[in-house]
């Protein structure tokens, strides 16, 4: 599963939690991967992630979408991953928990 290789992988890169779902008692800072989407074709698997960086300000929820999106550009190098590319990234503050948050679009090969 990709999402379980990208989890690892930042989460030995970054200095926050890195998770798939939102623990009960979130702290300040994480990192969420999600799956949004995946097919194959000949053997060769593509996924779209939604990366979802979470922090006590937007400037420092911003900062951190930076590091993820520079730790997600190294990646091929470290894992059994051809290519990663960020579609997009936006400001994504969840209004109904008013926690400050962006959101980058990734596609994986692997």
């Amino acid at each position: 599963m990709i999402e379980l290789m990208v989890r690892r992988y930042l989460a030995e890169a970054l200095s926050v939690p890195v998770r798939m779902e939102m623990p009960e008692h979130p702290p300040d800072a994480l990192v969420l991967v999600e799956t949004t989407g995946s097919s194959e074709t000949d053997h060769i698997r593509r996924a779209t992630l939604a990366v979802q960086s979470y922090a006590p300000s937007l400037a420092e929820a911003a900062r951190l979408n930076e590091q993820v999106k520079e730790q997600l550009g190294r990646m091929p190098a470290a894992e059994q991953v051809f290519a990663v590319r960020v579609v997009s990234d936006y400001n994504y503050t969840d209004t109904n928990t008013k926690r400050y948050r962006y959101q980058a679009v990734v596609e994986a090969v692997y």
